[in-house]
């Protein structure tokens, strides 16, 4: 009985260092999130919108107006607000109605025009005035209501479905809508 030996308790399994597969685990989260960073813009380019498909210029013609609606309501001076939503909507209408029916249109001409055109009919003659006013007037910083209205008023011409001109107009098109 002296020759035998008690038994021993095994000894405890420390957690450091990680076994090689924990590694692996942690490597992939962590290119995983790096990827999710990097590509957060094309993940949250997510409009519920039906029938816009990527690459179109109704595609970039959405993105457009949601960078310009989110510059306006972080503060941009109103004129260059309504500066760039004026060359936007000219933009759209050339896409939706062909270039020789609305690029030559200036002033009243081009509100007026707007509004007989527009499918959700927006009264682009009383409510769009600003469109023609704001590169006369003074620089003014904050958000400015009936700008804001006009940017959805323009989602119209971009949600609704029109016959567009053939050939290869939609592709040159779409390649003047990124602004990056």
């Amino acid at each position: 009985m002296q020759q035998l030996r008690d038994i021993h308790d095994i000894s405890a399994i420390p957690w450091w260092p990680l076994a090689p597969g924990w590694w692996l685990l942690a490597l992939a989260m962590l290119l995983l999130t790096f990827a999710v960073w990097r590509w957060r813009a094309v993940l949250s380019l997510r409009i519920p919108i039906p029938g816009l498909t990527l690459g179109s210029w109704r595609w970039d013609a959405a993105g457009a107006l949601r960078d310009l609606r989110r510059r306006a309501r972080a503060g941009q001076d109103a004129k260059r607000t309504a500066g760039e939503l004026s060359e936007l909507l000219r933009r759209i209408a050339m896409a939706r109605l062909g270039r020789p029916a609305c690029a030559g249109l200036t002033g009243n001409d081009w509100l007026d025009w707007l509004e007989t055109h527009d499918p959700k009919g927006f009264r682009w003659r009383e409510r769009g005035r600003v469109l023609l006013d704001a590169p006369y007037a003074p620089a003014g910083h904050g958000e400015d209501p009936q700008i804001l209205a006009l940017i959805e008023a323009v989602e119209g011409w971009v949600t609704t479905r029109e016959t567009t001109p053939t050939g290869g107009f939609r592709t040159t098109l779409s390649r003047t809508f990124r602004w990056t």
